[in-house]
């Protein structure tokens, strides 16, 4: 159902290089690159997560309760998003663990502060 989600950034470069990095985890990479917007997913393939400076020319903000999450393959595969995603400028906002009976899930904020996690069900 969902196409593809974009977050504002008001460090475009800042933002590629933290998305190239959970981009790379996940085996996809950039689909799309202008100067003020990056894409990354596989055409044809699950929804994409885009980074763009907002077209209004106001700063970006976090949208308070809004939050993107991404599907891992495994359990090993929401720590190692967790850690690079902490690795390459973004903070932990809950470390990868069960969260009820069949959720496992990591999550963390990315340069600009916008949420995401990476998940399993199961």
């Amino acid at each position: 159902m969902i196409g593809y989600v974009t977050l504002g950034t008001n460090d475009l470069q800042r933002a590629a290089r933290f998305y190239d990095a959970i981009a790379a985890e996940m085996g996809v990479g950039r689909m799309m690159d202008f100067d003020g917007f990056i894409a990354w997913g596989a055409p044809g393939g699950a929804a994409g997560i885009a980074a763009t400076k907002p077209f209004d020319g106001n700063p970006a903000t976090v949208g308070n309760g809004v939050m993107v999450a991404l599907e891992a393959k495994d359990k090993a595969q929401v720590h190692r998003l967790h850690e690079i995603a902490l690795a390459s400028g973004g903070t932990c906002d809950g470390p990868p663990g069960p969260r009820g009976d069949s959720f496992y899930a990591g999550y963390f904020r990315d340069p600009d502060g916008n949420k995401l996690n990476a998940f399993v069900m199961g």
